[in-house]
């Protein structure tokens, strides 16, 4: 059996290997040559004889269950569908193709009959056909559970399943039901079992008209585990034993001549294997590892045989506890109602394949033989990667698509992309959205919340076949994302930032999501600045006016000294230069805006007489303004200016202005430097404490405005156009924080 998680349910379609005997259909038939058992390794050149008899083990597949005249294995991505479901008789005959019924699976109990159910979880059957692969040009017994209240439980013959029915008075009850010809199913209970039982399950091999079932009894909110061992041929349970688990929701049971057993967990303990000897109810506990990895294990005779993809099957008697190697690895197994058990792995010179393994009479360590050549696919190759050398998300929709080919589509792959600056990483499994070799990511340009920043990227693709050979391979590529500027980005990753000062002196940065969500601008991180910022009088947000790529501020303390903090691009600033003194004469300063159509940031600041001055960026960090040119005059009226970039469409930066009585009016810059005649854009703007002229907050190529006040915050997105400039848009930003900041920037 194989085993992942202790997770509820894990009898599915896949990972349950529920195997049959034929009772009532005379003895077992006795095994093929290739199936005699060998003790040791075979010697060289006899397993290359040998493996020109053997059957070839479908690549790619997986082993569920094993009878006396072949296996039947089950393979997740057939490049033939009709291979999805395949029994492989040991003699050399043809394979034959089982038809999985839709939204179905798969059951069988250590013998030859297969079960095909309507259900994806086998204790949900209630319709199924039986298969006998002993014959497999015979008709399939169709049996109906349904109209008897029943669910499947277990295989027990070409006619007849263990199946629980729900009695009249709503209990659970334990019956063989058998189909013969068109007669209506006859059932006969199991008597013996505890009168609360229910959920009955079993993935045990029943061995000779004996099955080991499990169920759950006892008082509602405290219902236990308990297990059964049943003689289906006298009609009486022989052995019954108390367990943790029900077995329901946690699909595994094991029984030998000798032995019981079942999977348990325990935290710190993890996956282990509880045994009880049947004849002196001895309890042993067997470690196996993670729940994580992918165990297989089953008894065979006394000795309990486990192992995992990347560790060796081993086999450890549960009389003695020696401990005897049986193969290098193992990817799938099952039990065969013989006491026997296939595995599918690799063991030395034999290679890889299915091995049978058999406990031989009086004591002697367990005898592996191959039984089928596992015939390998060509080694996975990555043929194809299609990465762009570059992409600016905002002309690609925010996304970039990244394409490969492979030599194979059976395959996953990994993706990682590593922020060279940073080392910041994005991963995500990738697989093919059409089935084929073709493999592609579409990556929305984000590190979780984040927008992830400009910059290059490594793009490591690890792919690896699902049947894991030729273990992983790796190709790497590289990709530079960009976006247009954006004068409030100061993390370089295209979004706008805010900035706050709370009433400590902190400063604190919010990251805006660079596009709505839902029509909301919504933040993506909140990150605190450093303190000791209330020693300004008013900071400001720039743009860059340094020739970085980043926004830059700047800062006015109280001895009227302006101050130049440069962005770093990591959403930090550089220590602060002085820029100069003498600026204490301004009452506003205003920036962030390009106003004489120069590609720079430029500054404007009002005095006490209301004249308004122009201070054009020259680029340069340690002069970063030319000499003032005044504006205008009678700008006292306005309580508040915003320089806002070009947002009426016209030939440079913009500014909006706030009278006394709250009116917003618009100036259109006229790529001078200075500005045409205003024009009102509305009143009630007095309950806004802050405006920002925020830069490309919704990503649609024009700069739009924050308005803050304390009874809400909002965002004014540009029209365009100079009669309607801005439509409002909701935002997370500061919600119920109306008094925590004394300036928003």
């Amino acid at each position: 059996m194989q085993y992942r998680t202790a997770g509820a349910r894990l009898a599915s379609a896949v990972t349950a290997v529920l195997a049959v005997t034929a009772l009532g259909a005379g003895t077992l038939a006795t095994a093929p040559a290739a199936f005699a058992a060998t003790s040791g390794a075979t010697a060289p050149g006899a397993a290359a004889a040998q493996a020109d008899a053997l059957p070839a083990f479908p690549t790619g597949a997986s082993v569920t269950a094993t009878g006396p005249s072949g296996f039947l294995t089950y393979d997740s991505y057939p490049s033939d569908p009709s291979r999805e479901l395949l029994w492989t008789p040991y003699d050399g005959g043809a394979p034959t193709s089982l038809p999985r019924p839709e939204g179905g699976a798969w059951a069988a109990s250590g013998g030859d009959v297969v079960a095909l159910g309507d259900a994806g979880f086998v204790s949900e059957f209630r319709k199924l056909t039986l298969r006998n692969m002993a014959e497999p040009a015979a008709p399939g017994v169709d049996l109906g559970l349904g109209a008897l209240g029943g669910n499947y439980v277990a295989v027990l013959g070409p006619k007849s399943v263990l199946a629980q029915i729900t009695d009249a008075d709503g209990g659970a009850e334990l019956h063989v039901v058998t189909k013969d010809g068109s007669a209506a199913p006859t059932t006969r209970k199991v008597p013996g079992l505890p009168a609360d039982a229910t959920h009955f399950f079993t993935n045990a091999p029943v061995r000779n008209g004996i099955a080991f079932v499990a169920y759950e009894t006892g008082p509602a909110g405290a219902r236990k585990g308990g297990r059964a061992v049943i003689d289906l041929q006298q009609n009486k349970v022989l052995e019954t034993y108390g367990a943790t688990e029900s077995g329901y929701g946690f699909s595994t049971q094991l029984i030998s001549d000798t032995h019981v057993a079942w999977l348990d967990w325990r935290s710190g303990t993890g996956m282990f294997i509880t045994s009880v000897d049947r004849k002196t109810r001895v309890v042993k506990e067997t470690v196996l590892g993670s729940r994580e990895d992918s165990w297989h294990t089953e008894l065979v005779g006394d000795w309990l045989v486990y192992g995992a993809p990347d560790s060796a099957v081993t086999a450890v008697s549960l009389t003695d506890g020696r401990r005897h190697a049986v193969a290098d690895s193992a990817t799938g197994s099952a039990s065969a109602a013989d006491g026997s058990m296939v595995l599918t792995g690799a063991r030395g010179q034999d290679g890889d394949g299915l091995f049978r393994i058999v406990a031989p009479a009086g004591g002697g360590a367990p005898t592996v033989t191959k039984v089928a050549d596992m015939v390998l696919p060509d080694p996975l190759t990555i043929d194809r990667a299609d990465i762009p050398a570059s992409v600016n998300l905002d002309r690609t929709g925010g996304e970039v698509r990244l394409d490969w080919t492979l030599s194979r589509s059976d395959a996953y792959m990994f993706v990682t992309l590593t922020h060279v600056a940073t080392g910041r990483e994005y991963q995500q499994y990738v697989h093919s959205p059409t089935g084929d070799e073709n493999f592609s990511l579409t990556w929305d340009g984000h590190f979780g919340d984040l927008d992830a920043p400009n910059g290059a990227y490594t793009v490591l693709a690890e792919a690896e076949s699902l049947d894991g050979v030729g273990g992983r391979v790796s190709r790497t590529g590289q990709l530079t994302l960009a976006r247009d500027p954006n004068p409030h980005d100061y993390t370089n990753n295209g979004s706008t930032d805010i900035l706050a000062r709370d009433a400590a002196g902190v400063l604190w940065r919010d990251d805006l999501r660079d596009r709505p969500l839902m029509g909301q601008v919504t933040t993506a991180q909140r990150t605190r600045i450093g303190a000791g910022w209330n020693t300004y009088k008013q900071i400001e947000a720039v743009g860059s006016i340094a020739g970085a790529a980043h926004g830059d501020l700047v800062a006015l303390d109280g001895a009227g000294v302006l101050w130049h903090y440069l962005g770093k691009g990591d959403g930090t600033f550089t220590a602060r230069t002085k820029v100069g003194g003498g600026w204490q004469n301004y009452t506003r300063l205003t920036g962030g805006s390009d106003l004489d159509a120069d590609g720079r940031s430029d500054l404007l600041a009002t005095d006490a007489a209301g004249a308004l001055w122009f201070y054009k960026g020259t680029g340069s960090a340690t002069k970063p303004f030319a000499t003032r040119v005044k504006v205008g005059g009678g700008w006292q009226v306005y309580n508040q200016l915003t320089a806002v970039g070009n947002i009426a469409g016209t030939a440079a930066g913009d500014l909006v202005a706030r009278d006394k009585d709250g009116v917003l009016w618009l100036y259109q810059g006229n790529g001078r430097g200075g500005f045409g005649g205003r024009v009102q854009i509305g009143g009630g703007w007095g309950a806004f404490s802050h405006l920002v002229g925020a830069g490309d907050v919704d990503n649609d190529g024009r700069p739009d405005l924050v308005a803050h006040g304390r009874n809400g915050t909002y965002v004014y997105k540009s029209t365009g156009t100079a009669n309607r400039p801005f439509t409002r848009l909701t935002t997370d930003l500061y919600a119920g924080e109306g008094s925590t900041f004394g300036q928003v920037v």
